[in-house]
């Protein structure tokens, strides 16, 4: 099957297109957002694909009109590109909870999809109409894509968020929705409004007192904060990608010395998980595997280490040196593949911490070389 994603580099998109990689018998079809620029790419794009899931558009903008307009426009171009190859692929675009309010965003999102439906029926073409509430999740764009990601990145570069209205959010993280996409894709859904339910409702105000407790919890402590539940566990793992690694990490521990020698606290958690531990011979590397919902520490106690990190879908490695000798500890964060590699010329005692007990049937481990 092959899948065309307008808008691939953008915040639903990006996670969409790297599930997409995990999944057997799916081609990608590359799609640049200058195709919207060249009426010969664009068609070139669309006669490639058995899927098209159209993301691209304008969120915001000082001028409504011009937001209106874009997003007007980006329909139209991949309806007449469609046209002129005489291609009918499966069709499935993403529109917003916004339709149901008076602003003209809601309305160009309700208007490109009666625009698909219509080619669609018009085409005899499979569409998908999916109506999505607020998606929030690890690299949205601040002032952007999300509240939760403008309180995230600010939390996490020391300034301060305000509230201008307070009110109930009706919320589904991004990996629930591109599961939704998924299903979509593979059932071949065929509804002009499909509806994608919220998988949680919170208040605004609520949402910041969480990300406080984590800012204080596990940025200013070192400490695990306690997750009750999957949303918990999201807005955490969102919380965690707005981190400055490089500045952050790593985290080297207190040693309480005495004559028997010493003593350090490796993690402090308020949930449960497993611990671990190996040892590596020199010049060996571990891993090279990331995780998508998984939290983990790697703690060097004896020995020196690389450990290296790599954001699935871009090339920039970050390589974290550490030493036995001022024992530290590096924390992996989702969707980036990590690895770690005895650096020394002794042998290497690694502890590790992780969430959850390791699962066979669903271990949450994909492996790519850093």
């Amino acid at each position: 099957m092959r899948i065309g994603i307008t808008g691939q580099i953008g915040f639903i998109g990006g996670h969409l297109y790297n599930f997409l990689g995990q999944q057997p018998n799916v081609i990608r079809v590359p799609f640049e957002d200058d195709y919207f620029r060249s009426e010969q790419d664009l068609r070139n794009f669309v006669k490639e694909c058995d899927v098209i899931v159209h993301l691209a558009a304008m969120n915001r903008h000082n001028d409504q009109q011009v937001l209106f307009e874009t997003n007007i426009r980006l329909v139209d171009q991949l309806i007449r590109a469609m046209e002129n190859e005489r291609v009918s692929p499966h069709v499935i675009l993403s529109s917003s909870s916004q339709e149901d309010f008076n602003n003209l965003y809601g309305q160009s999102k309700k208007a490109g999809r009666e625009m698909l439906s219509v080619w669609a029926k018009r085409n005899n073409a499979r569409f998908t109409g999916l109506v999505i509430p607020n998606v929030f999740g690890p690299f949205g764009l601040p002032f952007y894509n999300s509240v939760v990601a403008t309180f995230c990145h600010q939390l996490t570069h020391v300034e301060n968020p305000a509230i201008h209205k307070d009110a109930e959010l009706k919320l589904i993280y991004v990996g629930e929705l591109v599961n939704e996409i998924w299903e979509a894709i593979i059932n071949e859904k065929n509804e002009r409004e499909y509806r994608v339910q919220h998988t949680s409702v919170q208040m605004v105000s609520a949402i910041l007192d969480k990300l406080v407790y984590f800012r204080e919890s596990y940025l200013d402590k070192g400490i695990f904060p306690e997750l009750k539940n999957k949303f918990e566990l999201n807005l955490f793992n969102t919380f965690r990608s707005y981190i400055d690694y490089k500045k952050h990490f790593p985290v080297k521990f207190i040693q309480h010395n005495d004559v028997r020698g010493s003593f350090v606290e490796t993690v402090k958690a308020e949930l449960g998980g497993q611990f671990s531990y190996s040892t590596t011979k020199p010049g060996i590397t571990r891993g090279n595997h990331f995780h998508t919902r998984k939290i983990e520490r790697f703690a060097v106690i004896n020995g020196k280490a690389r450990i290296q990190l790599r954001r699935i879908g871009t090339p920039n490695v970050l390589n974290f040196d550490l030493d036995g000798n001022e024992p530290s500890y590096v924390d992996m964060p989702v969707w980036f593949t990590h690895n770690i590699t005895n650096t020394g010329d002794n042998e290497l005692l690694t502890l590790f911490w992780i969430n959850e007990f390791y699962n066979p049937t669903n271990p949450d481990t994909y492996f790519e070389k850093v």
